[in-house]
């Protein structure tokens, strides 16, 4: 790794915007022989390069598009089969000193209730979770610089520490915060953080600064070094994004891949989970509520399918801003994290007057409950909803994680033990119609299961679960 990251100095941006333009140029109107060519090769699963995604993603001739989607679903299949890792956001604070024109959390933003949850409040909201079945947290923070590495430390400690009923407690504390130095991503790291998050939002310099006006955010290279800080500091895996709305998003397709593989030749892995959120309306946002570049579903669902078939072995996250109908669309052509039953401010899970526009980030566009969320993922589509967080704790992560998920251990190990937290999930929280469809689900995922020693194993395990043991896998 370039030691010099750390120093903050010296550093040039490695998003080439004279070489995206002059890709996406000579991707237009790409024959169908070349967009073939493309997906012969995503079919291999290795990857594909920024300009290979950008020829796919100018093609309009809708039948090759629907190839496309069928390549997706084909190379998400043969990697994730049908698992489907789930979490929920808990917003610990919407103070913000960031002036960023799209975000209800703006620092102008007047009409903002701002939050910050106290220790007791954070236990109070873990509680909920955990009685709910959640065991993996994204812990959301606005970014305001009295609220240090330190500070923030402390509040992960805080999520440990809560175990409530039956088998209440959260095993995967990932986190989206502000970008910190060196020293401060060793304390999120010597807590036990899972994925450090930070989208940088838009890779165009001049649309970042024209809508992050403010603010520590007003550095683009701070922030587009923030994950090499954190592999830096020992962080083993770190999630990027960008914002879809702000600017061209062909151009942002393509600076999440140029970000993705400089990450790789720098620190010696690409980044563990990709999120490509689109605005959502947002109080006090004018721009929230009209995006200048807004993309079709159609051309949304393409950018969704186009990433998964660019890094084959990213975890790519869908968030509730989605409707739930859109979201399945989304899960076929390559979404392999969901989040379900979420609420974007800080204090929503405990708060009887759910549904606060004056307190949250974002509108949301699925409200279901966690419980409806898991029927309808298992029931209609036939997904396996994970909560494993096995290899995080055994110690396989960042490049051995992606070294192994190559060679098909996602497959052998993931599958069985996402059945094992599905069947916790089942005993313990789901409804008595979500159970039904839960254990069908099971039953016919042990049948078709092809080890058979493996099966045995698995077999054995769930019939422990049932007897009162928790937390086994594989």
């Amino acid at each position: 790794m370039n030691k010099n990251i750390s120093l903050g100095t010296g550093l040039e941006s490695f998003i080439d915007e004279e070489l995206i333009w002059s890709e996406i140029e000579k991707a237009s109107n790409p024959e169908s022989s070349l967009v073939r060519d493309v997906l012969q090769k995503a079919r291999e699963r290795k990857g594909l390069s920024p300009f290979e995604a950008a020829v796919l993603l100018k093609n309009r001739d809708l039948d090759l598009d629907n190839e496309i989607f069928q390549a997706a679903i084909e190379v998400k299949k043969g990697i994730y089969g049908n698992r489907l890792v789930v979490f929920a956001p808990l917003y610990i604070s919407n103070e913000c000193a960031n002036q960023c024109e799209y975000c209800g959390f703006n620092a102008r933003n007047l009409e903002l209730d701002r939050r910050t949850l106290s220790p007791e409040e954070i236990r109070r909201e873990v509680e909920v979770l955990e009685d709910l079945g959640h065991k993996r947290l994204l812990l959301v923070y606005g970014e305001h610089p009295k609220y240090d590495a330190a500070w923030i430390a402390g509040t992960v400690r805080e999520v440990y520490s809560v175990t409530s009923r039956k088998s209440g407690e959260i095993r995967r504390v990932n986190i989206n915060c502000a970008p910190l130095d060196v020293e401060g991503f060793r304390k999120l790291h010597e807590v036990g953080i899972g994925t450090y998050q930070c989208f940088h939002e838009t890779y165009h310099q001049e649309t970042y600064r024209k809508y992050h006006t403010g603010g520590r955010k007003t550095d683009y290279l701070w922030r587009l070094y923030a994950m090499h800080r954190a592999m830096e500091a020992g962080i083993d895996d770190v999630g990027m994004g960008a914002l879809f709305g702000l600017f061209d998003p062909i151009f942002e397709v393509m600076g999440l891949l140029y970000h993705a593989r400089q990450l790789e030749n720098d620190c010696g892995v690409g980044p563990h989970t990709i999120s490509f959120p689109r605005i959502e309306p947002a109080q006090g946002s004018e721009l929230a509520f009209n995006p200048p570049y807004l993309s079709s579903n159609h051309d949304f669902k393409k950018i969704v399918a186009v990433l998964r078939l660019a890094v084959p072995y990213t975890g790519l996250i869908l968030t509730t801003r989605e409707n739930a109908a859109f979201r399945k669309e989304l899960l076929e052509v390559g979404v392999s994290q969901l989040s379900g039953g979420s609420r974007t401010y800080p204090g929503a899970y405990s708060d009887p007057e759910y549904d606060r526009p004056d307190v949250q980030q974002f509108c949301i566009g699925d409200s279901r409950s966690l419980d409806e969320t898991i029927r309808s993922v298992a029931g209609e589509h036939g997904y396996v909803p994970s909560w494993c967080t096995a290899c995080y704790r055994l110690g396989r992560t960042g490049e051995h994680f992606m070294e192994l998920a190559k060679t098909g251990f996602i497959q052998k190990f993931c599958l069985p033990n996402g059945l094992l937290t599905f069947k916790e999930y089942l005993e313990d929280y789901a409804s008595d119609e979500t159970k039904l469809v839960g254990e069908e689900l099971i039953r016919k995922e042990l049948e078709n299961y092809s080890d058979p020693e493996r099966r045995k194993l698995l077999t054995d395990r769930l019939a422990r679960m049932e007897k009162g043991e928790r937390d086994l896998y594989l």
